[in-house]
């Protein structure tokens, strides 16, 4: 999910500025939130591409994708990038800035709802960009998935909201945000087969919707697989 989608835990928002109508779904609630959203410009997230850069292109997985900025951005990387989320309208644009940009043929979509369905291939790399929701939703397990979707020497990055940003609607101060180590803890990897490369929490300054700016926190982990 790109930066715009809600912040933990769930049942909260950030920037989207919409939590929903009562009794919506999911799907619903994520369709509303991207055939109304005027900005499809979508920059990739730094520490992905922090991640990324260094890597040798080949084939990733970008979880709840969103407007796309991740999977453009590693499209042109030269990787072969399957890009999934609820939103059919996310995944038409997605598609619609891949061939505008030629990059098309390193570009597939599929939508699923990850609370019950998940991709069937395997990655090198997989991204889990504020992969967060105001739904509920298994995430821990849905993770696991993740780690264990990837190719022996691959990598999964999960980067969370570490901090409440001024524009998030909910400023409750008693949001709990599980930090890297808490969140490996309800991974319960075995460390024979993955081991963890990155467990930290670096400050950025971040743009809200609006142009303003603010220090934030994200909590990143990252995971590589060791064996198969």
């Amino acid at each position: 999910m790109d930066s715009t989608r809600p912040q933990p835990p769930a049942a909260t928002a950030d920037d989207a500025g919409d939590q929903g109508a009562a009794g919506e779904g999911a799907e619903q609630f994520w369709e509303r939130h991207y055939r109304t959203r005027r900005d499809w410009d979508a920059r990739v997230n730094p520490l992905l591409a922090e991640t990324a850069a260094p890597l040798s292109p080949g084939t990733a997985l970008d979880l709840g994708c969103g407007a796309g900025g991740d999977t453009i951005w590693l499209a042109q990387q030269g990787w072969y990038v399957t890009a999934v989320d609820i939103s059919a309208t996310a995944l038409e644009r997605i598609r619609e800035r891949a061939h505008g940009l030629g990059v098309a043929d390193r570009v597939a979509t599929e939508r699923h709802d990850l609370a019950g369905s998940f991709p069937d291939d395997q990655f090198d790399l997989v991204s889990a960009q504020y992969f967060h929701t105001p739904f509920p939703l298994l995430r821990g397990q849905v993770l696991r998935r993740a780690a264990r979707a990837l190719h022996p020497g691959g990598l999964l990055l999960i980067v969370d909201h570490g901090s409440t940003a001024p524009w998030s609607w909910n400023q409750n101060p008693d949001i709990h945000y599980p930090t890297p180590t808490e969140i490996a803890a309800e991974l319960d990897l075995d460390p024979t087969h993955w081991s963890v490369l990155r467990a930290d929490m670096p400050r950025r300054l971040a743009t809200g919707p609006a142009g303003e700016t603010a220090t934030v926190v994200d909590n990143v982990l990252l995971v590589q697989r060791t064996a198969g």
